[in-house]
């Protein structure tokens, strides 16, 4: 029914252990001839089934999907998506009861056993954006299943996957509503704190869900503090310490529409605020110029390598915004920062972070290590999904 991906002898150790990709140097032939985006079958050297997913001609050859012989119809979806469902009522059920959070990571990619796909709920609208071209081409049997399992909850659909598949293809599509229609800026609730949310033009599907329960460690740290939340897109970290009762915060980002949203989110939570100032400026440009010095500050900048051959100069980023960003702290302040680049790993990250305090010439403690919240789970087979890395360091 499908065409078929055949390993080379003793390369099939990993897909055994239920890791989700295929590497192009781990196959033998194919048979058939599968182009970008269809639906493959994995097998050994010896021909024995492995596992099914979805071909692209590139590195990662492979993307798994299911472990068991399966069709990818409306049905198998619903029930993919079903299970994913549940989990997020499970652990995020008394906020959604309480109805002090209604917008969290409804499918997580490889955490969800589906590579490729990234879902997004935001009080009723569901944002999607496919990252391979399989899951875009599913994207007609996903929406009606999503709309199975939602039921009259749902309002919408907006499929936002020009900018994150492979940019070829990604050229050729335009982002478009698959069910509902506009309904852009939308209110949305997190941990209580109001955000508006701009799917359509914001960055990745409008806001930084992963960030959620860091935010909320935020706000242990800083009543009575002045506070930096530096790349603040939207403000998230700026309306926490707000709300937790910080003496000032600044927000700083380099767009200007981002200090415009970050604007309109602490009138939606706060009125007029006179302990907020916001900055478009460029971060580094913002702490070598100016000479206040904070309590508190965030760091959380884009991702600055999306590959291993941006990696050095990723690490050097890190390494100097961090370095500057210690300097500005007062005596017994506290960093939080984090790197999202999956290129950069823990490890690496800690120690680009250690370079810098010796740089900046301060006495530093480690007082969390902090990643993505259970709405981004990782695969325990796929460790390359744990992308969000952050530590909270004291400063004397």
């Amino acid at each position: 029914m499908f065409h078929q991906v055949i390993l080379k002898p003793h390369r099939d150790e990993a897909i055994r252990r239920f890791h989700p990709w295929v590497f192009s140097g781990a196959i033998g032939r194919i048979k058939g001839q599968p182009q970008d985006g269809d639906v493959v079958e994995v097998c050994d050297s010896k021909g024995a089934y492995l596992a099914t997913g979805h071909f692209h001609q590139g590195n990662i050859a492979v993307k798994i999907f299911s472990f068991q012989q399966v069709t990818p119809d409306v049905l198998f979806w619903k029930q993919k998506l079903q299970k994913a469902w549940m989990l997020r009522k499970s652990i995020l059920h008394e906020g959604i009861v309480e109805n002090i959070t209604n917008c969290y990571r409804l499918v997580h990619g490889e955490g969800d056993g589906l590579p490729g796909l990234i879902v997004d709920y935001y009080d009723g609208v569901l944002v999607i954006q496919a990252h391979s071209i399989g899951m875009y081409r599913s994207l007609g049997e996903i929406s009606q299943a999503l709309a199975e399992v939602f039921g009259t909850e749902l309002k919408a659909i907006y499929n936002k996957s020009a900018d994150t598949l492979p940019e070829q293809f990604g050229q050729t599509i335009q982002n478009q509503y698959l069910m509902g229609t506009s309904q852009v800026p939308h209110g949305v609730k997190e941990n209580g704190h109001t955000f508006m949310i701009d799917w359509e033009t914001g960055q990745k599907t409008g806001f930084f869900l992963d960030q959620r329960d860091n935010r909320q460690l935020l706000g242990r740290y800083v009543k009575d503090k002045d506070v930096l939340n530096a790349f603040c897109y939207s403000g998230g970290f700026s309306i926490y310490a707000l709300a937790a009762g910080a003496k000032s915060v600044d927000s700083v980002d380099v767009s200007k529409k981002a200090i415009e949203l970050t604007n309109k989110n602490v009138e939606a939570n706060f009125g007029e605020e006179q302990r907020h100032q916001a900055y478009a400026e460029d971060v580094m440009a913002f702490l070598k110029k100016t000479s206040d010095t904070y309590d508190v500050m965030v760091l959380d900048p884009p991702a600055f390598a999306k590959s291993m051959s941006a990696r050095h100069r990723a690490v050097q980023g890190y390494k100097r915004l961090n370095a500057e960003g210690i300097r500005h702290l007062k005596s017994n302040g506290i960093l939080f920062t984090f790197s999202c680049s999956q290129v950069v790993d823990r490890e690496l990250f800690y120690n680009t972070v250690v370079a810098a305090a010796i740089e900046a010439g301060r006495q530093v403690r480690v007082l969390h290590q902090i990643t993505q919240p259970p709405d981004h789970p990782v695969n325990l087979f796929h460790p390359e999904g744990s992308y969000l890395k952050g530590l909270v360091l004291w400063v004397e």
